[in-house]
């Protein structure tokens, strides 16, 4: 009887926590739809906004108290300084690409979501990425508003 009890009670607790696995493009495991489509929008604006040099748009995703830790060039803790040099290295010349099937969305209850992924990045004349690097961005949703607050780069 035990036995059985401890069976059933470890197939609940599977269940429970199958339930709360998050969407992934690649496995199609479902967590809410609309929070992954939401994260899937807002990557897709912010690869526009830094793929068209749209300032105003990466300005108003950027948060106040960024926190950017990128594996080659250390941490970044500026927005100001973020969008200076987004301006001065990329605008015009880095193209952003998400690689397809690579994205997953996690939520962070009270707070946003988890964004990683692969994306990788070329020449504004070159036509794919050569190499995709491990990417991790915090999303904080405040008043309907998304913003990226943390960004960790990994090449």
């Amino acid at each position: 009887m035990k036995k059985l009890v401890l069976l059933f009670s470890l197939s609940a607790v599977a269940v429970i926590i199958m339930s709360f696995k998050p969407r992934s493009a690649r496995d199609g495991n479902a967590a809410p739809m609309s929070l992954y489509d939401s994260i899937a929008v807002m990557d897709s604006i912010w690869e526009d906004a830094y793929d068209n040099c749209k300032l105003d748009v990466m300005e108003e995703i950027i948060s106040e108290d960024l926190e950017f830790y990128h594996d080659q060039g250390g941490v970044m803790t500026s927005k100001k300084k973020l969008n200076e040099a987004l301006k001065a290295n990329i605008c015009g010349k880095v193209k952003r690409e998400l690689k397809k099937g690579s994205l997953e969305v996690y939520p962070i209850k009270g707070y946003g979501a988890v964004e990683m992924g692969l994306h990788g990045f070329h020449g504004v004349n070159e036509t794919n990425a050569s190499h995709y690097s491990k990417f991790v961005h915090i999303w904080k949703r405040t008043n309907g508003k998304w913003q990226i607050t943390r960004v960790i780069s990994l090449h």
